[in-house]
C-alpha cells in the first residue's frame, strides 16, 4: 500500500509540472566520456529513450542489454535511447570519478554503448529531481518534449520494444 501511494504521489507531481509547462527536457552537460551535450540531442530522431540508471541497481543493470540490442535494432528508424547513470555526481554536480568507473565498467559489460549522460546540476534541480527510484524511464519528442509519463522499474526486451512502437506511433 505504501508503494501505491509514493507511485501516486509520483505520478500527479509529474503530472503537475508537466501541466505548469515544464514538460521540455532541456539540458547542457557532457557525455560519459567527457564530449559537451546538449538537448539538440533529440533533433535527430523521431523518439528519445532516456533511461535513468545507477551503478547500485541490479534491475537496472540486468535490463542493459536489452536496451543495447534495442538500441542497435532501432538504430537508423527514428529512435534512440540515451542512459543516464544518476548516481555518478555528489549533490554539488561534481563527478565521483569511482563510480564513474564503474559505470564505464557496467555499460563495456553490458555492451550498452549507447550515450550515456552525466547528470548535469540543471538536470538534478530539473527533471531528475522527480526521480523516486531507477530505473525510470522518460520518452522525449525530436523537440525534447515528454511522451506520456515515465516508466518506472526494469522492463524486458519485448515489453521495450512495445512501448518503443507504440509511442513512435503515438507521434
Amino acid at each position: 500500500m505504501k508503494k501505491f501511494f509514493a507511485l501516486a504521489f509520483f505520478l500527479v507531481s509529474m503530472s503537475v509540472s508537466f501541466a505548469q509547462g515544464k514538460n521540455r527536457l532541456t539540458f547542457s552537460s557532457t557525455d560519459i566520456s567527457g564530449a559537451a551535450i546538449t538537448d539538440s540531442i533529440f533533433s535527430n530522431n523521431k523518439l528519445t529513450m532516456v533511461n535513468v540508471w545507477g551503478t547500485f541497481c541490479p534491475p537496472c543493470i540486468r535490463e542493459m542489454p536489452d536496451l543495447a540490442k534495442l538500441s542497435e535494432e532501432f538504430n537508423g528508424k527514428d529512435v534512440q535511447i540515451i542512459g543516464i547513470p544518476v548516481d555518478v555526481v555528489d549533490r554539488s554536480g561534481n563527478v565521483i570519478p569511482k563510480i564513474k568507473n564503474d559505470a564505464i565498467k557496467i555499460i563495456e559489460k553490458t555492451s550498452a554503448y549507447y550515450t550515456h549522460i552525466i547528470p548535469s546540476k540543471e538536470m538534478n534541480s530539473g527533471f531528475l529531481k522527480n526521480v523516486q527510484a531507477v530505473p525510470t524511464t522518460y520518452f522525449v519528442d525530436s523537440q525534447g518534449n515528454f511522451v506520456g509519463l515515465p516508466y518506472l522499474g526494469a522492463k524486458s526486451y519485448q515489453e521495450w520494444k512495445k512501448i518503443i512502437e507504440n509511442a513512435l506511433n503515438s507521434l
